[in-house]
């Protein structure tokens, strides 16, 4: 990876969006790319057995347009991570992450995500192997702790031990994860946030990139995590339920590049796409279902997520119903006006 590319990816991660498992997937990113050309986006996560035990290399496939891009592995055999990430990095992708934060079920039957809090060796291990493979960056999202740990002593101590093997950037969702008794859901909402804890690790650790993620909801949010001094910051559902709220002024707010398309203008760029995949054999409902939250809060929101949702599920039905609802929602923006 070039000097280049390598400070172009980092500027990126001054904001990203989260990879969220069935959400990001290739036609979620490439409407959040309609949005927002600097903000790094992630996969989801692509097991590493997936690609080398399953021949996999489907969840791969991606458009160059998605960039800037990272790939999330999950994973706990460093050779196996290491010719994943090899796999990974000659597919397209800017960046290879280990994915030690997730803490759902499968994961842990899986002996990854945020399991791994529990063993930095190994995770220092996999990142060794995977930076001795690729020449794109190799970087980590984690918890600051699971179960009965320590955050105070668990997060240092993963920190600098999976940073000397040669991670240097790290985004770390400022809650532990309760790996017995809590649901997925349970866990990003029921253990508090610790944000002067990972606020913390900046002065320990002024040598690595470190993003903030967990709760942040709204760009002001953002903004003030970054001038607190922090190198990132990512959000998760914030982005994928009110989208335009997130990433439309994102550039403008965050990266000093120009302001975003209006949720109309993006929706009417989603249409050859959506054209050209449905052509494909696709369905309409692939990619509409992440659009949902286009006009969150604004008038004809819910006459846009309606006509989406149910919509659908008729025969035959194309393009054309980004049109019907496009027209719903500019009846109901005039009835606010005329009430105003």
């Amino acid at each position: 990876m070039s000097v280049n590319n390598k400070q172009k990816v980092e500027h990126n991660a001054r904001f990203s969006v989260a990879p969220m498992m069935d959400w990001t997937d290739r036609h979620c990113r490439w409407f959040h790319r309609r949005m927002s050309r600097d903000t790094l986006l992630y996969t989801e996560m692509v097991t590493s057995a997936a690609l080398i035990r399953g021949g996999a290399m489907h969840l791969l496939d991606h458009s160059p347009q998605e960039h800037p891009l990272a790939l999330q592995l999950g994973g706990s055999d460093p050779a196996e991570l290491a010719e994943a990430a090899r796999i990974g990095e000659a597919a397209g992708y800017l960046e290879i992450n280990l994915n030690c934060g997730c803490p759902s079920d499968r994961v842990q039957s899986g002996t990854f995500g945020a399991i791994l809090m529990q063993d930095a060796p190994r995770v220092a291990a996999c990142v060794a192997a995977m930076k001795r493979a690729v020449g794109v960056d190799v970087t980590v999202k984690c918890r600051i702790g699971v179960d009965d740990q320590n955050p105070e002593i668990v997060l240092p101590e993963f920190l600098s031990r999976v940073g000397a093997a040669g991670c240097e950037r790290f985004t770390i969702h400022a809650r532990k994860a309760w790996l017995k008794g809590l649901s997925p859901k349970e866990n990003r909402e029921i253990p508090p946030l610790e944000y002067d804890l990972v606020q913390r690790m900046r002065g320990l650790f002024p040598g690595l990139h470190l993003s903030v993620n967990g709760g942040i909801a709204s760009l002001d949010a953002a903004q003030a995590f970054l001038d607190a001094g922090f190198d990132g910051v990512m959000i998760g559902r914030a982005a994928y339920h009110q989208p335009w709220d997130i990433l439309a002024s994102a550039d403008a707010r965050l990266f000093g590049g120009a302001a975003g398309p209006s949720p109309e203008e993006v929706a009417r760029e989603m249409i050859p796409y959506i054209g050209a995949h449905c052509a494909s054999g696709g369905r309409v409902h692939q990619i509409t279902r992440h659009m949902h939250g286009l006009f969150h809060g604004r008038p004809g929101a819910r006459s846009w997520r309606r006509i989406l949702s149910e919509g659908c599920s008729q025969p035959g039905v194309g393009v054309e119903l980004i049109d019907i609802a496009l027209e719903a929602v500019r009846v109901e923006q005039d009835k606010a006006a005329s009430a105003a």
